[in-house]
């Protein structure tokens, strides 16, 4: 059915496909199930859980997880669910419809049953230890059933199900679809309801006695969860003493069988999902975390294996290993090289969640040797992998979701689906096409003198008030911009907030009272210095005091807290920038490409690029600031000097000055500032001629023709002094008219 709310989606499983709304009060439930039967379709194989190179974990102690707050984040309120709109046929794009991405079309299910039911014996592990069981010896085939070796620990891998049996009385068996880390997966026919296709879920090896219980727990609340993007649990149904879990069939690929079939295609060579189409569908599933996480609930297991793209859809699949947070009892499941460290200690947790999500988008990305050895709980170096030094944002990102403090990841699964979504933007803006998008944590840049091209540290965006603080309406009504008047203002507040302290502070530095920044500044740290709002405001302490090292290192620090962010980038360029390094044109180039709305990062870029020499990417740099924005003239005007100027690696050319000829034809801008600089082109051209250097007649107008004489650049020269004298005042007028007089060339009376 039609969603209703003012919304061309559709409801599907209970919730908007373009909204992410549940229907409207009063409105009709929709047809069908939403299973997918996939009957007359040809394509992908549907997959539901496999082993892996490893066996899963269960995590031997648990105690009740803390609440965590990550360092340097301080996000509040919830990120509103992220929704894609469909296009031609049921085309979708991902990431907050920024990626287009073609549906999977479901197989006919009774194509995807194994030919042979069999547990492969390179994955069989005892359930309790983890060690090999079942290996053959010699020329001796490894058992199917028997003991563990290592521990004595009963194991069984043989499926108990066969074609045609009738389960619960209701669900006929069609096969064995696959086999994962709790339980064989059958496909059968729900005779009950329209024969639809189902999936049983039983256990691998029922002599676990927690499997069982796992299995028990999935019954109890799995059957209210109700989400679009995780997979329907229908009923729980027991047979011949064993129970089964029945779920809705989904058809599809999961991103491990993209990875396979990428690395196939490439010749058995490894070939990872490209950034910005993981990025895409890891962002389609956050929701599904957000709607467990928001109800108690750790997936606790999540990798490659365990999510499927479904038609025009991704779906959490294999939902055995969530539990309650604040089930003390239940056995915790994960896999090596995706698992959090601290599981066996302090038990599962949001941010154990987020720490498999940032390590299966490394496992995805890249050729990632050793993530269950080496790096088990680490991440390559950044020069490992070209998409890590191509994307620092990317890199950061999974840094920050896979630290080693769970204090120190995201604070949830919202505030990193909003630095996922900015990181995808700049990921994107990298082919060229700029992906802007407004901040929910920074103001815009504050440039207000548009005629200069100085760097400055007031031009940089601020904070934006965190609303749900105490006093966040009464700094709404502080108006005022003199920083003493704001300074007295806020000895009125209702009490000393957070967000009061740190606006006192930026009063503190605006005036240029350095000292009691750094008073106010020490009281935040003291008391607030996991915020990075105070790391921001030290660093913009640090480079209103000239001390650029230290600002670059907190701006740093912010960066690597907020990876999605431009301002923090755009904060970082300026402090290197200022301290004379030219790595600051990496960073300015990053942010302008996002957003061209940063017109000081388009400035900046443009001047690190002159000052190495490169003046037409300097011209490419202020040309990227848009027609529409207020600092777009002045933009053009930077790209006449970049062009003119005169500059030690780079001697103006031909090309240049002609370039810069017809950019000032086109300009419309004040008659003075016009005359300023055809003279600055002129005295370039002059020096260029008088030098010996040919220069074509287009200096001086695209009118001309042939080659230009010095006594033509000469009266060009005196005619734009003495339109400058004419706006001129005082020794200015004089000192112009004297330059016109110098310039005229001689002539005969």
């Amino acid at each position: 059915m039609k969603c209703e709310r003012n919304c061309p989606g559709t409801i599907e499983d209970g919730y908007c496909d373009t909204c992410g709304m549940a229907p409207a009060a009063g409105a009709a439930p929709a047809n069908g199930n939403g299973n997918g039967n996939g009957n007359g379709s040809t394509s992908s194989t549907p997959t539901w859980a496999s082993a892996g190179t490893a066996p899963r974990q269960r995590v031997s102690e648990n105690t009740s997880p803390s609440a965590r707050t990550g360092a340097l984040s301080t996000r509040t309120g919830s990120s509103g669910r992220t929704g894609s709109s469909r296009t031609g046929s049921r085309r979708r794009r991902f990431g907050g419809g920024l990626v287009e991405v073609t549906p999977i079309v479901q197989a006919d299910p009774a194509t995807a049953v194994m030919a042979t039911a069999e547990v492969p014996e390179e994955k069989r592990y005892c359930a309790k230890c983890g060690n090999p069981v079942g290996r053959s010896r010699g020329d001796r085939a490894g058992r199917a059933s028997g003991f563990c070796p290592s521990c004595g620990e009963p194991f069984n891998f043989t499926p108990k199900l066969g074609k045609g049996d009738l389960i619960g009385g209701q669900y006929e068996v069609v096969g064995a679809l696959a086999h994962g880390g709790l339980g064989w997966i059958y496909l059968a026919v729900d005779k009950n309801v329209s024969d639809r296709w189902v999936v049983l879920k039983g256990l691998l090896n029922s002599g676990d006695e927690d499997a069982l219980a796992a299995a028990v727990a999935e019954r109890r609340f799995l059957a209210e969860v109700e989400h679009p993007n995780i997979v329907k649990i229908y009923n729980f149904v027991e047979h011949d003493g064993a129970g089964y879990i029945v779920m809705e069939y989904v058809g599809g690929q999961s991103l491990k069988d993209m990875l396979k079939k990428r690395r196939a295609a490439n010749g058995g060579n490894a070939d990872p999902i490209p950034v910005d189409q993981a990025l895409a569908f890891v962002l389609e599933i956050m929701p599904a975390f957000n709607y467990l996480h928001d109800r108690g609930l750790i997936f606790c297991d999540f990798k490659p294996d365990n999510v499927i793209q479904s038609g025009d859809q991704m779906k959490l699949i294999d939902l055995g290993g969530v539990v309650h947070i604040d089930d003390l009892d239940a056995a915790i499941y994960g896999t090596v090289g995706y698992q959090a460290p601290e599981m066996a200690t302090e038990g599962p947790s949001i941010a154990s969640d987020l720490y498999t999500i940032g390590r299966t988008l490394a496992v995805l990305t890249t050729d990632f040797r050793g993530y269950q050895s080496t790096f088990k709980d680490s991440l390559p170096d950044r020069g490992e992998f070209a998409v890590y030094r191509q994307f620092e944002s990317f890199y950061r990102l999974l840094l920050r979701a896979t630290r080693i403090d769970p204090a120190e990841r995201f604070v949830d699964a919202g505030e990193m689906s909003d630095q996922m979504l900015g990181v995808l933007r700049q990921v994107l803006a990298a082919g060229g096409e700029p992906r802007p998008a407004p901040s929910r944590l920074f103001t815009g840049e504050l440039r207000t003198d548009l005629k200069s091209d100085v760097p400055r540290w007031q031009d940089l965006p601020s904070p934006l008030i965190d609303l749900t603080d105490p006093a966040a309406a009464f700094l709404a009504s502080v108006t005022v911009t003199d920083p003493s008047e704001v300074l007295t203002l806020l000895r009125n507040a209702p009490e000393e907030t957070v967000e009061v302290r740190l606006r006192a502070l930026r009063a503190h530095i605006d005036m240029a009272d350095y000292d009691g920044a750094r008073e106010a500044r020490d009281a935040l740290l003291a008391s607030d210095g996991a915020d990075w709002r105070v790391a921001w405001y030290d660093g913009l302490l640090a480079l209103a005091t000239e001390q650029f090292e230290y600002a670059r290192g907190r701006f740093d620090a912010v960066y690597s807290a907020l990876p999605g962010e431009l301002a923090p980038q755009l904060a970082v360029a300026l402090a290197l920038e200022l301290a004379g390094d030219q790595a600051a044109a990496a960073y300015y180039d990053v942010v302008s490409r996002t957003d061209p709305a940063y017109t000081t990062a388009a400035a900046g870029l443009a001047r690190c690029r002159l000052g190495a020499g490169d003046r037409s990417g300097a011209v490419e740099a202020y040309n990227r600031v848009p027609g529409t924005s207020s600092a777009y003239r002045s933009s053009q005007v930077g790209a006449v000097r970049a062009l003119v100027r005169a500059h030690p690696a780079s001697a103006a050319d031909v090309s240049s000055l002609s370039a810069a000829a017809a950019l000032i034809e086109r300009l419309e801008i004040e008659a003075a500032q016009l005359a300023e600089l055809r003279a600055e082109l002129l005295e370039q051209a002059l020096r260029s001629v008088s030098g010996g250097q040919a220069l074509p007649a287009t200096v001086l107008g695209s009118a001309r023709s042939g080659d230009v004489r010095e006594r033509d650049i000469r009266f060009a020269l005196e005619d734009a002094y003495r339109e400058m004298a004419q706006a001129a005042h005082g020794p200015e007028k004089i000192r112009l008219v004297d330059l016109a007089n110098a310039s005229r060339p001689r002539t005969r009376t």
